[in-house]
């Protein structure tokens, strides 16, 4: 048999805790903790390959502690557990916390199980690999840039502004002509609104991330709607959610840690595994139009520049 994933469950209710050690007791080494403290206490003195922390606690929240055990241990798998759609902290989650899944309670058993499994098989692997040669180009090969997917001028600007004596930055003010760009260019991270007019590009994304996981998504949006955020975050895997009007300072913040994160990615490949994303239940697939399938299937015969190892 294999090694068994020490998975830590972080809740202030004890009738919660018993609960989750019940359901996870028989595959998992289980470790319980009722405050954040005590959590990155355990973080500390042993292997943790997945944590589940609820939301809502007193003194520390989830994300507090999520982002906390992130530093003690950046390989253990986070899942934040929380029966409130609270944009705050659904950003949180993202931006501090870089969160596996988001977990809605009252939780589905064979749901929540399924997370779990996936995010220990990643965690044990993570733990195990050690840093690889760096994948190699040839000197004439493009510098992967950024794409900005946004039909504000603003937006554009602000990351040329911020990024582009670094590399390449391109501009798709359409859906169709963001695809365009990225069946002819290798893309390190897209900067992306959610609706462009009257589109909604979530689908897209999410199809996106199927076909090159190593592409960090950065979202930048006045768009407020928390389960399609949650969404985004359980099957698109952003990287980092940025509410509207434009924070320069935190633009320039997250587009440096998403390409530090890209080129980590290169040089550790199994970095790539939390970011590969499953297909999705719902018919999103159909919402996308022909055209940009067809650019779609053009990235994907280009092939990804770094490969999930499985």
């Amino acid at each position: 048999m294999g090694q068994k994933a020490t998975v830590l469950f972080v809740d202030d209710e004890e009738r919660i805790l018993r609960s989750l050690k019940m359901l996870f007791i028989s595959h998992y080494h289980v470790l319980t903790a009722s405050n954040g403290a005590a959590a990155i206490e355990l973080a500390r003195q042993h292997t943790i390959h997945v944590v589940v922390s609820d939301q809502r606690m007193p003194g520390m929240t989830g994300v507090e502690v999520l982002r906390e055990i992130k530093q003690v241990s950046p390989n253990t798998l986070r899942l934040l557990l929380t029966g409130y759609a609270d944009l705050t902290a659904i950003v949180g989650s993202i931006n501090e916390g870089e969160i596996f899944r988001y977990i809605n309670k009252p939780w589905k058993g064979e749901e929540l199980k399924a997370a779990v499994q996936k995010a220990a098989d990643i965690a044990l692997k993570l733990f195990s690999s050690s840093p690889s040669s760096p994948v190699t180009h040839a000197a004439s090969a493009p510098k992967p840039g950024l794409l900005v997917i946004d039909d504000d001028i603003a937006t554009h600007h602000a990351v040329e502004k911020l990024l582009s004596t670094q590399a390449p930055v391109h501009w798709g003010r359409t859906l169709e002509e963001a695809f365009s760009i990225l069946s002819q260019h290798p893309i390190a991270v897209v900067i992306a609104e959610v609706h462009i007019g009257a589109e909604d590009i979530a689908s897209p994304l999410k199809t996106l991330k199927q076909y090159n996981p190593e592409i960090l998504t950065i979202i930048l949006t006045s768009f407020q709607d928390t389960s399609a955020l949650i969404d985004l975050i359980n099957h698109g895997q952003i990287y980092r959610f940025l509410p509207k009007p434009l924070h320069e300072g935190l633009l320039g913040k997250s587009l440096h840690a998403a390409l530090q994160h890209y080129q980590a990615i290169q040089t550790r490949p199994v970095l790539l595994m939390p970011h590969a994303v499953e297909k999705p239940s719902d018919d999103s697939g159909n919402r996308i139009s022909s055209r940009v399938m067809e650019y779609l299937k053009k990235i994907r015969g280009r092939g990804g520049q770094a490969a999930v190892v499985n």
